[in-house]
């Protein structure tokens, strides 16, 4: 791969995951964000795909506020919505591929089986709301060159996410309370960065070949924010870290401004179906989460 690969965002935590992820592997990627790419802004997507000439355009930008997307739904509306929509057509003009990141949040979380990709959209959100719109939006534009990945629960070494509170607070509290009828899988952005990796490397060597559309992408098996919990903090107690007890309760137990699905679990076959792609179990991200977030506390970053 000789052209980068551009991303849309450099601070998110699969932009980071992709950057870090790019170093390793030896793929020229170019990671921009505010003001130099700013996704909301056609001209300056345009300036950006014409000064880096990239072999494939990723949307990792994103408005991730949930709650305060209640009341500021037309902000998160024209990151989350309008963006994908003009990262589409400018990946069109240039004749590349795009790849976008979407969320479970586009789904009503009803019943207890996984979603395929089939499944209507529900959302339940502002924020849900506007990941939907944007990935009919980036259809709309582009569908025979957009590969959309939805994915769910995303955590990372580098981004406050559960994970990072829940270390936090169980050196500050004897009992966490933790929703336990959440369920689905937490997401490692490395396992999403890997795989926006793979799929480039193929679209490179094979082009799209009929494979754009939808696909779910979640880290293996299914668990709830509660279990989540308490594996991390087991894994935290091999870095001498205190763990508390989590007391399980309902999400009518904590109330948020945004409702969010009971039933986030991804069908995620289609993905390793296409593309060859199966995302390792959850486990195995919570712990390299835990072990970068501890490296960082250690060197003093975190």
């Amino acid at each position: 791969m000789t052209r980068p690969v551009l991303v849309a965002g450099r601070t998110g935590q699969v932009a980071r995951a992709l950057q870090r992820a790019a170093v390793a592997r030896g793929v020229p990627l170019v990671a921009l964000g505010r003001p130099d790419l700013d996704v909301t802004d056609a001209a300056s997507i345009a300036a950006a795909l014409a000064a880096h000439r990239p072999s494939l355009l990723v949307n990792a930008a994103a408005w991730t506020a949930v709650d305060r997307a209640e009341t500021e739904e037309a902000a998160a509306f024209a990151v989350n919505a309008e963006g994908p929509r003009l990262l589409a057509r400018a990946a069109a003009a240039a004749g590349i591929g795009f790849i976008h990141l979407s969320s479970d949040y586009v789904y009503d979380g009803g019943g207890n089986n996984p979603r395929d990709e089939s499944n209507p959209v529900a959302p339940l959100s502002a924020y849900g709301r506007s990941k939907a719109a944007g990935d009919a939006a980036a259809l709309d534009a582009y569908a025979e060159g957009t590969v959309i990945l939805r994915t769910s629960w995303v955590h990372d070494p580098e981004g406050q996410n559960f994970i990072r509170t829940m270390l936090r607070l169980s050196q500050e509290r004897a009992v966490i309370r933790v929703v336990a009828d959440q369920h689905g899988a937490p997401t490692a952005a490395s396992s999403l960065a890997a795989a926006i990796l793979a799929i480039a490397a193929a679209i490179e060597a094979e082009g799209l070949a009929g494979r754009a559309g939808v696909f779910h992408a979640a880290d293996a098996g299914c668990t709830n924010w509660a279990e989540i919990a308490r594996t991390a903090l087991a894994e935290g107690r091999a870095f001498g870290l205190k763990a508390a007890r989590i007391e399980e309760i309902s999400t009518a137990d904590y109330p948020t401004p945004a409702p969010r699905p009971l039933n986030s679990r991804l069908d995620c076959r289609r993905l390793a179906e296409t593309w060859g792609i199966v995302l390792p179990d959850w486990r195995q991200g919570v712990a390299a989460t835990i072990h970068g977030i501890m490296k960082k506390s250690e060197e003093g970053q975190g």
